[in-house]
């Protein structure tokens, strides 16, 4: 693959990552010695993966090598990245990890058991020479006395960072998908958790960010209220990205965010971290797999884009 695994690209797949590497670096902000960049990617049904550099109409998954070693490609220019729908087969994973190199690391949650939590392990992948654990790694459960009618269909996971000595948490989560009504309790329960988390003085709570895909379907609805009803602040510059390769004019979701919470009269609450007013997505679209449906290409790398933000440290 494209860096770290033993086995070398084919001469086209290495024109087209060569390619797709020119086109990422025209939209996410270099790698600098005091900035930090931060993403999350739904990455769709993660699990297994074929074992050829081009899976064929027979081949079960349709991931194969070429298709992770594109995801590496993005990942790169990040320092750290949530990841959702990573599967119980950890198989695609670990081949991402030897194709991003001997820097990057993972730090995974056990998969979420029953019906609603659909086999899915939510994952942070980090550059180690970048960014390190502090430390603090934990699952958001709600207490007995919550409102919400369940427990979180997929159990949020937290992570704590550090960056030139400033630490930041980020929690991670992936919304139960289904009617509005089915997922307001959860964005509700959340939100509020997050809020009250945030507000103890005695607590682990150095610049909490949450990220992942909520599932909001569009700014000024109930369920993205929810999310910001507590003071979640998601960046301007995200506000109009779509979020996934089917979405168009009529049909614009919000699913996918990166957010932080910011004082009633608009100011941030992070401390050490500075945004800088660069965020946005990647659209692979155009750059891989020349010839596939969109429904084709889902199943190789996403059916969502990569959301990312910078900070200065």
């Amino acid at each position: 693959m494209s860096n770290g695994c033993v086995v070398t690209a084919p001469a086209p797949v290495a024109h087209e990552l060569d390619l797709l590497e020119a086109s990422l670096a025209q939209v996410v902000p270099p790698r600098r010695e005091r900035n930090l960049l931060v993403g999350t990617w739904n990455l769709r049904a993660f699990g297994d993966v074929s074992p050829t550099w081009s899976a064929t109409d027979h081949d079960s998954p349709k991931r194969d090598w070429h298709a992770v070693a594109c995801i590496a490609t993005v990942l790169r220019h990040l320092d750290i990245v949530a990841v959702q729908e990573v599967r119980r087969s950890t198989a695609a994973l670990r081949l991402l990890l030897e194709d991003l190199g001997p820097d990057w690391r993972v730090i995974a949650s056990d998969v979420t058991e029953g019906d609603a939590g659909n086999g899915e392990r939510l994952c942070f992948l980090y550059d180690s020479s970048r960014v390190t654990p502090s430390g603090l790694v934990g699952e958001v459960v709600l207490p007995p006395a919550t409102t919400a009618p369940h427990q979180f269909a997929r159990t949020p996971y937290a992570v704590s960072f550090t960056r030139a000595q400033v630490e930041l948490i980020l929690t991670t989560v992936h919304v139960l998908w289904g009617t509005g009504t089915q997922r307001l309790p959860e964005v509700t329960a959340f939100a509020a958790w997050m809020r009250a988390w945030a507000d103890r003085h005695d607590d682990w709570n150095s610049n909490l960010l949450v990220l992942g895909d909520f599932n909001l379907d569009r700014i000024g609805d109930p369920l993205y209220e929810a999310f910001v009803s507590t003071g979640l602040w998601p960046p301007a510059e995200l506000s109009a990205i779509p979020r996934t390769i089917f979405d168009g004019p009529a049909t614009q979701h919000f699913y996918d965010q990166i957010a932080w919470f910011s004082t009633p009269t608009g100011v941030s609450t992070l401390d050490g971290l500075t945004y800088t007013h660069r965020a946005g997505s990647f659209d692979f679209v155009p750059h891989v797999f020349a010839g596939l449906s969109r429904t084709q290409l889902s199943w190789r790398v996403s059916d969502h884009y990569p959301l990312w933000v910078e900070f200065e440290v």
